[in-house]
């Protein structure tokens, strides 16, 4: 008996240890946790989140961030490894792959006055670096100076401690495709525009600057094409600067407001009069603090690790990054916008820097529960983007772009219509829908829909017809389709509409093979695409293979389901994507692209969370009564591909969606489908979060025994009672109120099982 006791008290006690981790100090603020560098470690060739460290308020018009890479071309501008800063620059870079424009930057140096990039850089060390989204600081080994820089919305502070010298120089680098410098010595000012840019602007765009000192010249330089000229005061030519020198005492800070305007010189000084004015460097710290911790509160979550604190804040910090404000405020307070698309100066909302190839999987359905009055912006901005431009945008950056493909920019709108949002011009909106829909852009292969008269004829986008990727854009079209057959029915459309989307949402069908068990290119005379791998990356497909696109049926897993052959053939398709090698045919690219080696190196088999298509299909196991699967490996991704450091990610960031989708998960749910009002339950990682609702509603979400062990759901209750389905509706979440979960280390494979717990299918609603 002695015996016996003793051993269950020691299980018990390994138990205990098991299950109480290193909790995170609760009484830090969210801001604490963030780490803008996590994913600044990445490379063309190799991805861990092709992020830079963005100084920025959330959806700010511009951003800031240090610049490590000497080449000003090159989209990888701060990357972790490198030891040297060569400036701070004003960017606008959603991606490394879209990259940058409007940039220009400030440096300070000390000496002989250099200003090429390579020869004004510094040595620095992230031993004496400070970043943060409201705060950046770098010691400059080489000049004895400390950098130092907070943001606002369109404006920002810059404050340089200088060494005793004559030679203090600030240097403003406008960078090339055109550019202008003025300096006003009165005025303490560096006035002037930068044109350069990727695409997808017109011939009229400039960002226009304004930098004031707090601190007399003591000489101004201007140089073009990295030529000096001592004692010029303005230059305009291809790639132009100016320099200020300053005589300063050790330890002197020398302080520059700087704010930017895309309308005019004019605008660029009230901007900056408006949202910096007489504040102090330490005033606008403490308010870009405030800004994002109010932010960051608006989910508090308790009982986690540090790990997973650190991982929750920075992707929440991501997730509110983008798309970004592109309106400003004219002297009469009044909103106006300079138009990416038509050159003018119009009033109201517009937003840019963003893909909605990524964003519309988890990005867009986080505003839809935690920022609807954001989301009805963003509506009104698509409303004057279709105005201006005659199309809805899918890659904007600042306009049009031609990458990836689809046309989700109908269920972004769908989906922010069903859940019951407005204050916007849908009938604008579904205007704009339906030209997307019958039509392909002239020239933009990304914008409406190519490869269109295929789709609507024949069900699907054949694949020798000069249209690539086309199954990936048949599924998409088709989820996209479903978008639209839902949003026809709830404005009351014409039959006929509601009818035609309807058929379309399941042409999904005609693009999955049921000899293989795989989506699969189809030609034009209905014969399929032979020889036939399911591992080939690229051609029909879009970054991904069969293996990743075959789950794109967001609209319809019990109809995918069906054509496998029912549940039993699903989870094992399902389980083979973990359990089939990471082999790979990288011959449609010539060489494999940086999303392969990104699936192969991390051993899950064929699943590739570090790129987009795949992301929801874990929790497709909810769809076929298999919740537990799910539960243990969404854990598995956020335990393993998500750390708090600078290779903390494991592939393309992408304007928040692989932050959205930790963000989602580990609250314990996620929006598979937008627009069907659902989000499917997963296995949430705290002990509780707590959601405040811009309705002044909380919902929270509580996970009692919570651990590293504990990751399968064995019972639920949903305000108090008990609860079986596998989703949340949209009203339970803003209805507010507590999702409770007991949690267990084995799991419970009869919770959630039953066909009519299982979350939303299109097959099921036409029964």
């Amino acid at each position: 008996m002695n015996i016996i006791y003793k051993y269950v008290a020691l299980s018990l006690l390994i138990a205990f240890f098991v299950c109480t981790p290193v909790m995170a100090e609760e009484s830090q603020s969210p801001l604490d946790y963030v780490n803008p560098l996590v994913g600044s470690d990445s490379a063309f060739e190799f991805s861990n989140g092709n992020t830079y460290p963005a100084i920025a308020l959330p959806w700010g018009m511009n951003f800031w961030t240090p610049v490590t890479n000497t080449d000003q071309n090159n989209g990888w501008c701060y990357n972790y490894d490198d030891y040297k800063i060569c400036g701070f620059k004003q960017t606008h870079q959603p991606s490394p792959w879209i990259n940058d424009y409007a940039r220009f930057a400030l440096m300070p140096v000390v000496g002989e006055l250099s200003v090429r990039t390579e020869e004004r850089s510094s040595w620095f060390s992230h031993k004496a670096e400070t970043v943060k989204p409201h705060y950046y600081k770098a010691y400059l080994a080489d000049y004895d100076v400390t950098a130092e820089i907070t943001p606002s919305e369109r404006a920002a502070q810059f404050r340089f401690t200088f060494p005793e010298s004559d030679e203090s120089y600030v240097l403003l680098d406008a960078f090339n495709q055109g550019s202008y410098v003025k300096i006003i010595p009165e005025k303490r000012m560096i006035k002037g525009y930068c044109r350069n840019n990727s695409g997808g602007v017109p011939d009229n765009f400039h960002n226009y600057f304004a930098a004031v000192f707090d601190k007399d010249f003591e000489e101004v330089s201007t140089w073009s094409d990295w030529n000096i000229r001592k004692g010029s005061s303005e230059e305009k030519g291809k790639h132009v600067g100016a320099a200020v020198r300053f005589k300063t005492i050790k330890g002197e800070p020398v302080n520059v407001k700087v704010a930017s305007s895309f309308i005019s010189p004019e605008q660029a000084e009230l901007n900056l009069k408006r949202e910096i004015g007489n504040e102090t460097f330490s005033q606008t710290r403490s308010k870009a603090k405030d800004i994002w911790n109010s932010q960051l509160n608006r989910i508090k979550v308790k009982g986690g690790t540090e790990k997973q604190f650190g991982n929750f804040y920075t992707a929440l910090y991501r997730t509110l990054l983008f798309p970004r404000k592109f309106y400003e405020f004219d002297e009469d307070g009044e909103m106006v916008h300079y138009s990416p698309y038509n050159g003018k100066v119009l009033p109201g909302y517009m937003f840019t820097d963003n893909g909605f190839w990524d964003t519309f999987r988890a990005v867009f359905p986080f505003f839809t529960v935690m920022y609807p009055e954001l989301n009805a912006d963003i509506m009104k901005g698509l409303v004057n983007t279709y105005k201006e431009s005659g199309w809805l945008p899918e890659w904007a950056s600042p306009g049009h772009r031609d990458c990836m493909v689809g046309s989700n920019s109908a269920s972004i709108i769908a989906n922010t219509y069903l859940s019951g949002i407005r204050g916007y011009d849908i009938e604008t909106l579904y205007e704009a829908i339906l030209k997307n829909s019958e039509n392909q852009h002239p020239n933009l292969s990304s914008v409406g829909r190519l490869g269109v008269d295929y789709y609507n004829e024949k069900g699907y986008i054949p694949c020798d017809v000069g249209v690539n990727e086309s199954i990936a854009r048949t599924l998409e079209y088709s989820y996209a389709d479903y978008t639209i057959w839902k949003l026809a029915k709830a404005l009351d459309k014409p039959k006929e509409h509601i009818e035609r989307f309807r058929k379309r949402a399941q042409f999904y069908r005609n693009v999955f093979d049921e000899s293989t068990n795989f989506m699969r290119g189809k030609k034009e005379s209905g014969k399929w695409q032979s020889p036939f791998v399911p591992e080939k990356w690229g051609g029909v497909f879009t970054e991904g293979s069969a293996w990743h696109y075959t789950w794109s049926v967001f609209q319809d897993p019990q109809g995918l389901m069906n054509l496998m052959g029912g549940k039993k053939a699903f989870t094992e398709k399902l389980d083979s994507v973990f359990s089939t090698p990471p082999k790979y045919d990288a011959s449609y690219y010539g060489f494999p692209i940086h999303e392969i080696i990104e699936m192969t190196v991390v051993d899950m088999g064929q699943y590739a969370h570090g790129n987009q298509p795949i992301q929801h299909m874990i929790y497709l196991y909810n769809y076929a009564g298999q919740p537990w699967k799910a539960q243990k490996w969404i854990r598995e991704v956020m335990d393993r591909l998500y750390q708090p450091t600078p290779d903390g990610l494991c592939g393309d960031e992408d304007n928040g969606q692989t932050s959205a989708w930790y963000v989602f998960s580990a609250l314990g749910f996620y929006p598979v489908c937008p627009g069907s009002g659902e989000f499917v339950i997963g296995s949430p990682i705290f002990e509780e979060a707590e959601m405040k609702l811009e309705n002044g509603n909380t919902f929270t979400v509580e996970a009692e025994d919570n651990c590293k062990d504990n990751i399968y759901i064995e019972t639920a209750r949903l305000n108090g009672k008990p609860y079986s389905k596998t989703y949340l509706n949209y009203e339970d979440i803003q209805n507010g109120g507590r999702v409770s979960f007991d949690m267990s280390d084995k799991p419970n494979k009869d919770w959630g099982d039953d066909p009519s717990d299982a979350p939303y299918s299109m097959s099921k609603e036409l029964e």
